[in-house]
């Protein structure tokens, strides 16, 4: 999974932003946002990268040499990798002449807590490249700005170091959505390596090559046929339902997403048009992720008193927490209000309940987990 998932991030890249899909009026090009869950070296995030990296030099050595970075800090610093060139200027390489821009990111943690930072803004620059919108930064001196920029992301991290780090603005804000969710494991003890030849190699490379060199011929829309369209109408209402908590926020792109996949897979098949077999490839694909991000998010509501709280009730079972046991468990530092707050949203989500018990004075407000 790993070496797939950066695998089709990759090719979107590459590829540039020649080739695209509609939404109503909105062009969706097909770069992707993945991130890698694992645990630590015992995943392999990073020698599965290597092996992309080795077939896609024999693609386009010139992308791999200058296009594909890593330090990403601050959003001044990604907008220079691609900047416009200004106005008022003698230098002639300053802009490049190359807007892809393939972000690998082996410890994807300091990017989480660089955006908690304040004043930091390389989160809203990282879901207008999602977006593919302009990117531009509104300082008074040396305002940076870039048109036509093709960014992609791959990031490593560990489910820990996700969960700790992935802030509750960044999970409701639309940033945990435009990325893929991926859990990677090493699914194979070889203490020699995985080493491919150089024949499978130069053949992938190949095949590859073809598929760029179609796709840049003109710029295409990629549509789909009228069988695709017809799975589509099928699909659709199930990819747009929604899950509920931090699930849902960092998945409720899946309509998006399984659209980019698919186009993807079509342009590998050197097609203009998503048939029924790319959009099936893209929906697996999403399922895929759909679950790692269940595993990884599991119940949690990115809240983090209501998180909290669903923790403490799983530990009391089925005695349950009194309101003032709860309040007790932020050392009665959190309000009444923003602990009734976190509860209705625990109750919505159907994660708690409660109960009343009598006493000999005031009857008594229990709460314990709804399962």
């Amino acid at each position: 999974m790993a070496i797939l998932v950066q695998f089709l991030v990759a090719f979107g890249n590459i590829l540039g932003s020649g080739c695209h899909c509609l939404v109503e009026a909105t062009p969706h090009s097909l770069n992707l946002f993945c991130v890698l869950v694992g645990e630590s070296s015992k995943a392999r995030k990073g020698t599965s990268w290597g092996h992309i990296r080795r077939i896609l030099e024999g693609v386009d050595p010139r992308w791999t040499a200058n296009r594909v970075t890593s330090g990403l800090s601050s959003a001044e610093g990604l907008i220079n990798e691609v900047r416009d060139k200004p106005e008022t200027t003698d230098d002639e390489v300053y802009e490049p002449a190359d807007k892809r821009l393939m972000v690998v990111q082996d410890e994807f943690a300091s990017v989480l807590r660089i955006m908690t930072r304040d004043g930091n803004n390389l989160s809203p620059i990282l879901r207008s490249a999602w977006d593919g919108g302009t990117l531009r930064t509104l300082v008074k001196n040396n305002p940076l700005r870039a048109t036509g920029a093709h960014i992609s992301l791959i990031g490593h991290i560990t489910r820990l170091e996700l969960l700790k780090y992935l802030s509750e603005t960044e999970s409701h804000n639309g940033f945990a959505n435009r990325l893929l969710w991926t859990c990677v494991k090493r699914s194979k003890c070889l203490p020699e390596g995985g080493a491919v030849s150089s024949a499978i190699v130069e053949e992938l490379s190949l095949r590859i090559a073809k598929a760029i060199k179609w796709a840049r011929q003109e710029t295409r829309e990629i549509r789909r046929d009228d069988a695709a369209r017809e799975l589509w109408a099928t699909v659709y209402p199930k990819l747009s339902e929604g899950q509920p908590g931090l699930l849902g926020a960092a998945t409720s792109r899946a309509e998006a997403q399984v659209l980019r996949l698919s186009a993807v897979y079509a342009v590998l098949d050197c097609s203009a048009i998503i048939r029924v077999e790319h959009l099936l490839a893209a929906l697996a694909f999403w399922d895929y992720a759909l679950s790692s991000a269940r595993f990884i998010f599991g119940d949690a509501t990115g809240d983090t008193v209501a998180d909290r709280i669903r923790e403490a009730l799983g530990s009391a079972g089925a005695e349950g927490l009194s309101r003032t046991g709860i309040r007790d468990l932020f050392k009665r530092h959190i309000s009444s209000e923003r602990i009734g707050q976190a509860l209705a949203q625990l109750t919505g989500l159907g994660l708690a309940k409660r109960r009343t018990e009598e006493t000999e004075g005031r009857s008594i407000e229990i709460w314990c987990t709804a399962t």
